[in-house]
C-alpha cells in the first residue's frame, strides 16, 4: 500500500513539475514576442519621424539662406506680436501617386475636421484629376505629423517662409499687407518695408493690443445697433502723439492676402477725407482765445436763428437756442449762428492760419502712406462762415485728433505716431497758454450739463469733455440725408492725457435701444430721438471708455 501511495504521489508531482515548466516556457516566449513587436513599431515609427525630421531641418536651413524672404517681427508696446515670418507647411496630393482614395479621403476627414463639405467635394474632385493640387496651406505641426505618418506617397509636404498675422483683422489697417514676392504693398508692412527686411530687431508700435481689442468690440456692436456701414477711432496721447488704438471698419484678415477693390474698406481713421461739422466749432473758439479776442463768458446778443451767405441759409438745428448767449454756452449749445459771429471776430486771415498751426488744412506726415489730403478751401467771407461750424471744410480723422491734442495738451506741437520712439522730441509750443486753460471747462460742461449734447459720455471718475459733429453727407456734390456723426472727447480734463475721436459713417436711429445715462443718475432712455451723435457715437464713446478706463488708469 504505501508503495503504491509513494508511487501515486509521485507520478502526480511529476506531471504537476512538468505541466509548470510547459506553462512557464509558453509565458516567457509570448512576453518576449510581445516586447519584440513593440520594439519594432515603436524603431519604425521613430525612424519615419527621424528621416522626417531630418529633411525639415534641411529644409530650415536652406530656408534660412533666403534672407530676401525674411521680415522682422512687428510687436505692440507690450511687446505682443502683431506680425512674425515663421516656417509653415503646405501639404498637397499627387493624385497619380494615390493607392486607396477612398480611405485617404476619411483620414484627411480626420486631420481636417474644420473643412466644410463643399471643400472636401473639392477635394475628392481634385483627387480623380491627375493634377497636383494643395489641400492645405499653413498647417499646423499637428496635423503635419498625422499627414507623415499616413506614409502615403501621394501626400507632398512644402516648407515655405510666411508672414503671419496672429490678431487677423484687428491690425490689419495698421499692417497692412505684403504681396507673393514679400514686398510690402500697404501699411506698416510697405511704409517700413525695407527697415523690415534689413532689420533683425522687432519693430515696436505704440499700439496696446489689449485697447485695440476692446475699442474694435464696441465699434462692431455700433454696426449692429445703429446699422452703420463703417467706422473709425483714434486714441492718442496728447503729451507725445503716440496712438495707442486706431481702428477702421470694415477691415480684412492680412492673412488671406486677398486684392480689397471695395471702396467700403478704406482706412477711415486716416485716408477718408470729410466734413466733420461742429467738432470744428471747438477750433472757431480756440482760435478766438489764442488771439485773445473774446473770453468765456464775452457776451453775444440778439443772434438771429439763421444768417443768408451767398443766397444760402444758416440755421441754427435747434430752435430753442437763446437769442443771447455767452461765447462758453454758444459752444455747448452748439449754436450755429453763434459760432460763424465768433469766427467773423477772429477774421479769415487768423482763422486760416490757426487751423494750419493745428494742422487740419494740409496732408499730414504719418508712418503708414494711407492718408488723405483734404479738399482745398478757398477763402472768403463765406466759406469762413461755413467753416466756423464745421459746414464745406473736410480734414481726416488722424488730424481731428491730432488737433484737440494741441488745443487742450497746453498748446504744444505734437506729432501722431505707430512707432514707439525711445526718446521723446523736444515739445514745441504753438499756441498760447489760455487756449487750453479755457477750453476745457467748456468741453466738460458739454458732457455734464443739461444743454450739452454730449451727456451719454458722462462715465463717472474719468472727467470726460469733448465736442460732438453730426455732418449731412456729400454725394456726387450735392448734400444727401446721409450722415457722418463724430464725438471727440477728452479726458481728465482736469489734466489731459488722452483724446479718443470716434466716427460712425451712416447710422442709423434705433427705436429699440435702450441708453443708460452713467452719471448715477439711474435714467434710462428707450429709443434713438433723433440721428445726431449725441444720442449714437457718444453712446459709443461711453461705451469705450468703461471698458478701456481702467487699463488705462492702471498702465498709462
Amino acid at each position: 500500500m504505501n508503495k503504491n501511495k509513494n508511487l501515486i504521489i509521485e507520478e502526480y508531482d511529476n506531471q504537476f513539475l512538468y505541466q509548470s515548466k510547459k506553462s512557464n516556457l509558453n509565458i516567457s516566449f509570448n512576453r518576449v514576442a510581445f516586447i519584440f513587436f513593440v520594439f519594432g513599431i515603436v524603431s519604425i515609427i521613430f525612424s519615419i519621424k527621424a528621416v522626417y525630421l531630418g529633411s525639415l531641418t534641411k529644409s530650415i536651413k536652406n530656408l534660412n539662406l533666403q534672407e530676401s524672404e525674411f521680415r522682422s517681427t512687428i510687436i505692440d508696446r507690450n511687446d505682443n506680436i502683431i506680425a512674425k515670418t515663421i516656417i509653415t507647411s503646405n501639404i498637397g496630393i499627387n493624385p497619380k501617386l494615390v493607392i486607396d482614395k477612398k480611405k485617404l479621403l476619411i483620414n484627411l476627414k480626420l486631420i481636417f475636421p474644420k473643412k466644410s463639405a463643399n471643400e472636401f467635394k473639392r477635394i475628392k474632385k481634385n483627387l480623380e484629376g491627375k493634377k497636383f493640387f494643395y489641400v492645405k496651406k499653413k498647417v499646423s505641426q499637428e496635423q503635419l505629423d498625422e499627414l507623415i505618418l499616413l506614409g502615403d506617397k501621394a501626400i507632398i509636404s512644402e516648407q515655405k517662409i510666411s508672414r503671419i498675422y496672429p490678431h487677423e483683422n484687428l491690425f490689419s489697417h495698421i499692417v497692412g499687407q505684403i504681396d507673393d514676392d514679400n514686398n510690402g504693398i500697404s501699411g506698416l508692412e510697405k511704409s517700413f518695408d525695407k527697415d523690415l527686411k534689413q532689420k533683425k530687431l522687432p519693430l515696436k508700435l505704440t499700439l496696446d493690443t489689449d485697447i485695440q481689442y476692446l475699442i474694435r468690440e464696441e465699434l462692431k456692436k455700433s454696426e449692429e445697433i445703429f446699422k452703420n456701414i463703417g467706422s473709425a477711432a483714434i486714441l492718442i496721447n496728447v503729451e507725445n502723439g503716440e496712438i495707442l488704438s486706431l481702428v477702421s471698419l470694415p477691415d480684412f484678415d492680412p492673412n488671406k492676402r486677398k486684392e480689397i477693390s471695395d471702396k467700403n474698406f478704406i482706412n477711415r481713421a486716416t485716408k477718408g477725407v470729410y466734413e466733420f461739422g461742429s467738432v470744428f466749432k471747438t477750433f472757431t473758439l480756440a482760435a478766438a482765445f489764442d488771439d485773445k479776442i473774446i473770453e468765456p463768458l464775452t457776451e453775444f446778443n440778439d443772434l438771429p436763428k439763421s444768417l443768408t451767405c451767398a443766397g444760402f441759409p444758416i440755421r441754427e438745428y435747434d430752435n430753442k437756442i437763446p437769442s443771447n448767449l455767452t461765447a462758453e454756452q454758444i459752444l455747448i449749445r452748439s449754436g450755429n449762428v453763434g459760432s460763424v459771429r465768433i469766427g467773423q471776430k477772429v477774421g479769415e486771415e487768423k482763422f486760416r492760419l490757426f487751423l494750419s498751426k493745428i494742422g487740419v488744412l494740409d496732408k499730414i506726415n504719418f508712418d503708414i502712406e494711407e492718408v488723405g489730403k483734404p479738399i482745398k478751401f478757398n477763402w472768403g467771407k463765406c466759406p469762413l462762415a461755413t467753416a466756423s461750424f464745421g459746414h464745406g471744410i473736410t480734414t481726416t480723422l488722424l488730424q481731428l485728433a491730432k488737433a484737440y491734442s494741441i488745443i487742450v495738451n497746453g498748446g504744444y506741437k505734437i506729432q501722431p505716431i505707430l512707432i514707439k520712439k525711445e526718446k521723446e522730441n523736444k515739445k514745441e509750443k504753438i499756441l498760447n497758454d489760455e487756449v487750453s486753460r479755457k477750453i476745457l471747462p467748456i468741453l466738460r460742461k458739454i458732457v455734464t450739463t443739461k444743454e450739452g449734447t454730449a451727456s451719454l459720455a458722462n462715465v463717472n471718475g474719468y472727467e470726460i469733455g469733448g465736442k460732438t459733429g453730426t455732418a449731412q453727407k456729400s454725394v456726387d456734390g450735392n448734400y444727401s440725408k446721409k450722415k457722418l456723426n463724430t464725438f471727440v472727447s477728452v479726458f481728465p480734463t482736469s489734466k489731459p492725457k488722452f483724446v479718443l475721436a470716434v466716427m460712425l459713417d451712416e447710422p442709423k436711429t434705433n427705436k429699440d435701444y435702450i441708453y443708460h445715462y452713467r452719471d448715477g443718475s439711474n435714467i434710462k432712455y428707450t429709443g434713438t430721438p433723433f440721428n445726431t451723435a449725441g444720442w449714437t457715437t457718444v453712446e459709443v464713446t461711453g461705451h469705450i471708455i468703461e471698458n478701456i478706463g481702467p487699463i488705462l488708469a492702471t498702465k498709462y
